[in-house]
């Protein structure tokens, strides 16, 4: 008994961590949230906010690797500025 108290113990340990890191998360994405709209309110085009924030993400090669396969398909399609 004495261990399976023990491991309830430990498994509600971990539930409750993961649900505060779930409300933290939550929290974090309304911030996020009211971030776009106040840019928005300013005249923020919000979209390519989203996608500048994206490719800030990308390893660097990656992002070379995608630009170059984009401009690949946007020249076979008649697409290419």
């Amino acid at each position: 008994m004495d261990s399976n108290t023990a491991e309830a113990k430990h498994l509600l340990s971990f539930i409750e961590r993961i649900e505060r890191l779930d409300e933290d998360r939550k929290q974090v994405a309304e911030d996020i949230k009211e971030v776009y709209a106040e840019a928005k309110g300013t005249g923020y085009d919000v979209k390519i906010m989203r996608k500048v924030v994206s490719i800030r993400k990308m390893d660097h090669d990656k992002r070379r690797e995608e630009d170059e396969i984009l401009d690949l398909y946007l020249s076979a399609l008649g697409m290419a500025g």
